[in-house]
């Protein structure tokens, strides 16, 4: 399974703009990676959306998470369910169905539709993290400070979301790494923006080159430390559990 990512991190150093003659070690296509304009744009491109659809998830994925634990409500099941859907459905459904709903309501495609196309399943994942750690926190905890005084948005504020702050950051950046690495979604509904997948593909449809290989080790690098970074705070959030 990890044979490609090995070969392709080997070749990313080759000397030959060809990836299957090696012809020696250098590190001229890192250099000429990070003197890549074009490159640089789509990643600003690609930060931009996730940043915002991270962010924005973040606070509705929260409060989502904490409604659907604390109240009772018709249709809460359905609602619960309806909500993380866009964790099983294929994303090339979601780009689709999303590209008719902006075309049918007439929207123009752009940055900010993708941003909002984003959001769909960053919003589910920050979710789902979230309610796994309120289902094993002590409910009394926030019925106490309540008792003491506080208000409900101070039990909120000072008692929960310091509790869920592991949780809360786990989600957002499982979420930013996806979002990051999307291609199908930003594709249909991104517009006139260019994020970093679709540059990418775009020039690897005629041939991997030696600095989309460098790239690419760039990229894992940063989404290995990202979700490992995640991981750890999801492991934290269970032994707080415990």
């Amino acid at each position: 399974m990890y044979a490609p990512i090995l070969v392709l991190g080997l070749y990313s150093f080759n000397e030959s703009r060809y990836g299957a003659v090696w012809k020696g070690f250098s590190l001229k296509w890192y250099g000429k990676l990070f003197q890549d304009e074009r490159l640089f744009l789509a990643l600003a491109d690609s930060l931009k959306i996730a940043f915002c659809a991270v962010g924005l998830s973040a606070v509705l994925g929260t409060l989502m998470a904490i409604g659907l634990a604390k109240y009772r409500f018709p249709g809460r099941s359905v609602y619960r369910g309806a909500s993380y859907l866009p964790l099983i459905i294929p994303d090339i459904a979601i780009a689709v169905a999303t590209l008719v709903f902006l075309a049918a309501a007439a929207i123009p495609l752009s940055i900010w539709t993708a941003i909002a196309a984003h959001m769909v399943f960053c919003l589910a994942y920050v979710a789902v993290v979230v309610s796994s750690r309120l289902s094993g926190m002590n409910p009394h905890l926030e019925e106490a400070a309540l008792d003491l005084g506080a208000t409900p948005t101070q039990a909120l504020v000072k008692v929960l979301l310091p509790q869920l702050a592991p949780a809360i950051l786990a989600g957002c950046l499982l979420a930013f790494v996806l979002s990051m690495d999307d291609l199908l979604i930003s594709s249909f509904t991104a517009g006139g923006a260019t994020p970093l997948p679709i540059e990418i593909f775009s020039r690897v449809r005629t041939g991997v080159k030696p600095d989309i290989n460098a790239l690419s080790v760039v990229l894992i690098l940063a989404s290995g430390l990202l979700a490992a970074i995640a991981e750890y705070l999801r492991y934290k959030s269970e032994q707080a559990k415990g």
